[in-house]
């Protein structure tokens, strides 16, 4: 239905031959951006209504008082994958993380996954890329966060913290105020959350449009097999070469999404197409200049060096089993 209404507005409203470069370019453009925003706007609504009946302090708390065996990484890794923040701005809550005394390697475990999964990009993953890649992306981006928290835990880094952060540590006491539970019905909620899913499609608005308009001009102008010549699979260098060149790129899921559906469409392994997806959305210098405000810049080396041996090493299986 989507498609008839943007070949509609494209070719019978606006007159544009569906054969040359620009209409297919418009019309993509306005089929992603419609099929998009409608797939953020529910999922949105669904994440919305699981935080309202968990918040974050009750997690929080959750994780200081108890002893899981490693399910703590799971359980920061799911919490990461169900907010909708980018690198950027999951560093206040990682922050507060930190200063709450949740162990470095758990908040790794979220800090990793909050970005890669969230609702934006699952929305705009099934729209673009199906329902099979989007799970095999949103298990994989979950398990790399569980996985890289656990030895970024295991390897003792509490020294490279920045002083700041100890000194804060050193003069808080842990909060295990009880919890009591919300009677607001349902039926009050859901205009609350409603909103807020709204307030969500307005803050990633302009990524959409933009990344799109990059996606439409690449689908429309970029010849096939103009990308394959230098990313195919043949290439062994083509992951890491694509994931060395998205770190110092910052995006959101928002805004890359749509260019990797253009990527694979052009002839790019879905596998190196992912691996650079992830190296954008999940590792980026403005997101090293907030983590100096708690680490050291050798905390942040490991960091980023760990996640990107990692991101490498998925491309790499994506493209042997994709």
């Amino acid at each position: 239905m989507i498609q008839r209404f943007a070949d509609w507005l494209v070719y019978d409203i606006f007159g544009l031959d569906a054969s040359t470069a620009l209409g297919e370019a418009i019309n993509f453009f306005f089929y992603d951006t419609i099929k998009i925003l409608i797939l953020l706007f529910f999922i949105s609504v669904i994440m919305g209504i699981i935080n309202a009946y968990f918040p974050i302090e009750r997690l929080r708390n959750y994780l200081t008082s108890r002893k899981l065996y490693g399910l703590q990484y799971f359980f920061a890794a799911l919490f990461g994958a169900i907010t909708p923040f980018c690198s950027c701005s999951s560093i206040p809550l990682f922050i507060g993380f930190v200063k709450g005394g949740i162990p470095l390697g758990v908040t790794f475990a979220y800090l990793i996954t909050s970005p890669l999964v969230n609702e934006v990009a699952v929305a705009m993953f099934i729209g673009t890329l199906g329902l099979r890649i989007t799970s095999i992306y949103v298990i994989s981006g979950i398990l790399l966060g569980m996985v890289g928290g656990f030895i970024l835990g295991k390897m003792k880094l509490e020294p490279y913290l920045s002083d700041w952060v100890k000194q804060i540590q050193q003069n808080s006491t842990s909060d295990s105020g009880t919890w009591e539970k919300e009677h607001t019905p349902f039926f009050r909620r859901l205009p609350i959350i409603m909103q807020e899913a709204w307030g969500i499609v307005k803050g990633v608005l302009l990524y959409i449009l933009i990344g799109i308009g990059i996606g439409a001009f690449m689908h429309g102008y970029v010849p096939e097999g103009f990308f394959e010549q230098y990313m195919s699979k043949d290439n062994w260098f083509a992951v890491p070469l694509s994931v060395v060149l998205a770190v110092p790129m910052y995006a959101n899921a928002a805004g890359i999404v749509p260019v990797i559906e253009v990527f694979v469409a052009k002839g790019i392994p879905i596998g190196t197409a992912l691996a650079f997806m992830m190296a954008v959305v999940g590792l980026s210098l403005p997101e090293a200049t907030l983590l100096k405000k708690v680490m050291t810049w050798r905390l942040i080396g490991i960091f980023f060096g760990l996640i990107t041996l990692f991101i490498i090493m998925l491309g790499y299986l994506y493209n042997m089993v994709l």
